[in-house]
C-alpha cells in the first residue's frame, strides 16, 4: 500500500490518498479532500484510510504481511515507534492508527520511501488539490 497526504499551505486545503497493490497490479485506489489541515495530518489521514480499508477487506488479502509505503519521515518513524508523538492533534491520529492495527489480523510494516517512489499516491493527492 502506498499512502500520501499533502496540503497547499501548512495548514491549508489538504487531501489524502492510498493505493493498494498486489505485485504491480492495482487492487484499489482511494483519495479524498479532507479540508483545511497540515501536511502531517493529511499524511496520517492517508494511513488511517488505508488501515480502515485493510480492516474491511483483510479477508480478501491473502498475504499475511502488508507493507505501507510512505514518504513522510515523521509519520513513518512515529508509527514504528522511533519518534515520540508530541503534537496533540497528531497524537489522536496516531492512537486511531494504532487501534486499527490491533483490529487487523496481518503483520503491518511501515516503510519510508523517497518521494519520487510514491508518485502514484502523490498524483491522487494533487488531483484533489488542483483547484487550490
Amino acid at each position: 500500500m502506498n499512502c500520501d497526504g499533502g496540503a497547499r499551505g501548512n495548514p491549508g486545503p489538504a487531501a489524502s490518498a492510498f493505493i493498494v497493490r498486489r505485485e504491480k497490479k492495482i487492487l484499489h485506489k482511494h483519495s479524498e479532500f479532507i479540508g483545511k489541515a497540515t501536511n502531517n495530518v493529511a499524511e496520517y489521514k492517508a494511513v488511517i484510510a488505508a488501515l480502515n480499508w485493510l480492516m474491511k477487506n483483510q479477508v480478501s488479502i491473502l498475504e499475511n504481511e502488508v507493507t505501507l509505503f510512505m514518504d513522510s519521515e515523521l509519520i513513518t518513524k512515529q508509527l514504528i515507534g522511533v519518534y515520540k508523538v508530541k503534537n496533540i492533534e497528531l497524537k489522536k491520529l496516531h492512537e486511531t492508527a494504532k487501534l486499527l492495527e490491533i483490529k487487523i489480523n496481518k503483520i503491518l510494516i511501515y516503510k519510508l520511501i523517497p518521494r519520487e517512489d510514491n508518485f502514484d499516491a502523490d498524483f491522487l493527492v494533487n488531483e484533489n488539490l488542483k483547484y487550490y
